[in-house]
């Protein structure tokens, strides 16, 4: 998660939309409860792979389009859903790093 953690910036938004509306986040607030569902077992076997995307790259500035899928198991049950991706990202001296990710399930 460490990682992961790096790949953004400080301060970086991460935003689901849906159906029950607009969801806010920060990079803590969307990775602890990952963090703990892999760690406990809750998600087991979980993968997302993109099925399209695009990425458009002005300067030191960049937007990735993107479909995904996703499967894997939610309380030993089968989990399995698709949606949608916006990633912006900037180049900074440690590189290419998220400033803001939104994205829309199906």
């Amino acid at each position: 998660m460490d990682r992961l953690r790096s790949l953004f910036l400080p301060g970086a938004a991460i935003v689901r939309t849906g159906a029950t509306g607009v969801e806010m986040m920060t990079v803590e607030t969307f990775i602890a409860p990952r963090d703990r569902m892999l760690a406990d077992g809750t998600l087991t076997d979980f993968h997302e792979w993109e099925t399209g995307a695009s990425t458009q790259v002005l300067r030191d500035i960049a937007c990735r389009h993107s479909t995904y899928m996703k499967s894997g198991k939610h309380h030993g049950a089968p989990y399995a859903g698709s949606g949608a991706k916006l990633i912006q990202m900037v180049r900074d001296k440690q590189g290419w790093r998220i400033a803001a990710i939104a994205w829309e399930d199906d």
